[in-house]
């Protein structure tokens, strides 16, 4: 593949907003849990949508509330979604959301269950959703400029073999996507501890140094408030363990390896919000995977770098996620889960440079429409995170 650079293209959809996504997906976004079934009724109706249950959105209130708001708006608001149903029990909390999304410009109808019921709702929203898709299905791809690609990361399973081959190897990546004004994305809030003055020491100015520090203050005295005697075989993980990585300190120095050697951490993002520029962003957010991941697609990211040691297996409804890996055992037994093979970097075959322009290789190939591993086996992981109890 010739070196990527500011003259890289990748064939996206443009949406009306101006941004642009790599897929072209029709979604049914419940507002709460109990619209669940609904949702999933217009999708098995309308083939070629997509439902995105979940099991929230009744009672919640404040910071946590705004969360779920904003974690579905941006969802439906996400480039790689072509046009969205949202069905919620009341219209009130349903049209806040469907108010949202059409702030990008793209379709989007409400229907609330109150005083219509299941069947007359899903009748009338799998009317809307079949106009929407086949709408959606004449959408052409064009080519864009790389600098409109949003790439986000997270790692999972991770073990010695991810900070020393499959999270440099996105580090690399990034170090080349940074300087084509593309916009990326890290957080795993919790997997910076005892390297969070790392982190500190690459923000670009005092003032996003002093956000940085004060979003991770802030995670370290929730995780102070409600841990045992340790964090109860969480951080590390059974598997982090399992693969040779004993404490949360060894692991976050592997965590870090993912933003390179030349990016600046440029803004400080909470939990599900989107970014204002381009450059390379830290968002507060939970280290779990399907968490990290529906985050950053809420945030705008179109394309996902997962690497893995023991082998992670998520996958997103609406944003691929590319697994790289360098266990040559997890590449031998889960074979079926890595799309980025970098296990030649342990064994010299191949050096950094090379992992990190065969990740790019297929990053622009996804970007194109190839699907990933995760796509095709069907893994739509969609957790949204929570701040607390509901009242």
């Amino acid at each position: 593949m010739p070196a990527i650079s500011k003259k890289t293209t990748f064939l996206g959809y443009r949406r009306e907003n101006g941004r642009v996504g790599v897929r072209n997906h029709v979604i049914i976004l419940p507002v709460d849990d109990i619209s669940n079934a609904a949702c999933e009724a217009v999708a098995n109706n309308i083939k070629g949508t997509i439902a995105l249950p979940h099991p929230y959105g009744r009672l919640q209130f404040g910071a946590d509330l705004e969360l779920h708001f904003r974690t579905l708006i941006g969802t439906g608001a996400n480039p790689n979604v072509a046009a969205v149903v949202v069905i919620g029990i009341e219209e009130g909390w349903t049209k806040l959301v469907v108010d949202g999304i059409a702030k990008t410009g793209k379709p989007v109808q409400g229907f609330s269950i109150s005083k219509n019921g299941d069947h007359a709702t899903i009748m009338n929203a799998s009317k809307a959703a079949r106009e929407m898709v086949q709408w959606a299905s004449e959408k052409q791809r064009e080519a864009c400029p790389i600098s409109d690609l949003w790439v986000s990361t997270k790692c999972g399973e991770s073990d010695t073999t991810s900070g020393c081959g499959a999270n440099p190897t996105v580090g690399n990546a990034f170090d080349k996507l940074y300087g084509l004004g593309t916009t990326l994305v890290f957080g795993e809030t919790s997997e910076l501890t005892g390297g969070e003055h790392l982190v500190a020491a690459r923000c670009r100015t005092p003032k996003v140094r002093e956000q940085f520090m004060a979003m991770f203050d802030k995670y370290q005295a929730m995780i102070d408030r409600h841990k045992t005697t340790d964090l109860s075989e969480s951080q590390p993980t059974k598997g982090n363990i399992a693969g040779g990585l004993t404490t949360i300190e060894e692991k976050a120095l592997g965590n870090i390896q993912k933003i390179g050697k030349k990016c600046k951490v440029d803004g400080v993002l909470d939990y599900a919000e989107a970014p204002t520029g381009p450059g390379l962003w830290f968002m507060q957010s939970s280290s779990a995977a399907a968490e990290m991941v529906t985050l950053c697609a809420a945030a705008g990211y179109v394309v996902h770098f997962f690497p893995t040691g023991q082998g992670n297996i998520v996958g997103n409804p609406i944003v691929p996620v590319i697994k790289i890996c360098a266990n040559p055992r997890t590449v031998r037994t889960m074979g079926e889960h890595v799309d980025v093979d970098t296990s030649g970097l342990l064994q010299r075959e191949i050096n950094m440079d090379g992992a990190g322009d065969k990740l790019l290789e297929c990053m622009l190939r996804t970007a194109n429409g190839r699907l990933t591993a995760a796509e095709a086996l069907g893994h739509r992981e969609f957790v949204l995170t929570r701040l607390y109890e509901s009242a």
